[in-house]
């Protein structure tokens, strides 16, 4: 091929591979009672250098919002809630900011064949070659234990998180980060760490903020791998809120479960964080057992 005649070419490829990449910049809301700001992209200028990137702005939480943990059934959010969580298959809300429950790290229940079906070698297995199963919630584990299953995995909750996405929420959270925990010391924590990270780069693409849910072990390792915020299911009952808010600030929203925990928790928290009193089957409101309580 002529040298000269395929300097433009290359030029052009370099151009369309710039304006291509996508970067993220998170922001930070210290407005409770402010509506989240759209995500949008930055237009890039005409003459653009080869250097440019557009950019996406990344929402967070409302620092000290009033939430509700709608994880059992979606229904009309209680007066004043400006934070919302809600399961993958909900819709969000309209003028809330919306919290996409995605099950991350172990498999849903009534999903157990899906994964069964189409992608069994994802799925943890002990020696005998028999899934390893969270025997709390009967979900299956998926396994994380290589850099190529979590990147296939990575994949494949990233299509969730794109669907949160186009739905309209503003972040999403991944659960069971700690199924290592629970794992038959079958995985590690630097793994969860790992996948949490392909996790965190592929929401920042859907320009959707990404939860740390629970790990307190974590430390700072959370937030390095990506995560923006932190969701802690009785943080106050086990006197670990202070440890989310040394690495996350005052970006942590708080669910107790128990009428002395959140007590304890809005005495020392409720002034700061987002802390909210929910019935631990998280059922809707109108069922017997549906408990909600904000600070």
């Amino acid at each position: 091929m002529n040298s000269k005649a395929s300097k433009p070419l290359a030029a052009l490829v370099a151009l369309a591979a710039a304006l291509s990449a996508v970067a993220y910049v998170v922001v930070g809301s210290q407005d409770a009672g402010a509506a989240p700001k759209p995500v949008a992209a930055a237009a890039a200028p005409a003459a653009a250098p080869a250097a440019a990137t557009a950019k996406k702005k990344i929402q967070l939480p409302p620092v000290n919002g009033k939430a509700d943990y709608q994880l059992g059934g979606a229904y009309k959010p209680p007066a004043g809630v400006t934070v919302l969580t809600r399961d993958r298959e909900a819709k969000p809300v309209k003028g809330k900011y919306n919290i996409c429950y995605v099950n991350g790290f172990q498999a849903q229940p009534q999903e157990a064949g899906w994964w069964k079906k189409n992608h069994p070698e994802l799925l943890l297995k002990d020696a005998d070659g028999d899934y390893v199963v969270d025997g709390a919630w009967d979900e299956l584990i998926l396994d994380i234990s290589t850099k190529s299953k979590r990147k296939k995995l990575a994949g494949i909750v990233g299509k969730w998180f794109d669907g949160c996405a186009a739905k309209g929420f503003q972040a999403v959270e991944p659960d069971n980060l700690d199924s290592y925990t629970r794992s038959q010391d079958l995985l590690t924590k630097a793994q969860a760490v790992a996948f949490g990270k392909l996790l965190a780069t592929r929401a920042h693409k859907a320009g959707l903020a990404i939860g740390q849910k629970n790990t307190v072990e974590l430390g700072k390792q959370g937030k390095k791998a990506g995560f923006d915020f932190a969701v802690t299911e009785e943080c106050g009952r086990y006197d670990e809120c202070g440890a989310y808010t040394k690495v996350y600030g005052r970006h942590v929203i708080v669910i107790e479960y128990t009428k002395k925990a959140f007590a304890k928790t809005c005495e020392e928290f409720g002034s700061k964080l987002s802390v909210v009193r929910r019935d631990l089957n998280l059922v809707p409101k109108g069922q017997k057992a549906y408990v909600y309580k904000a600070c």
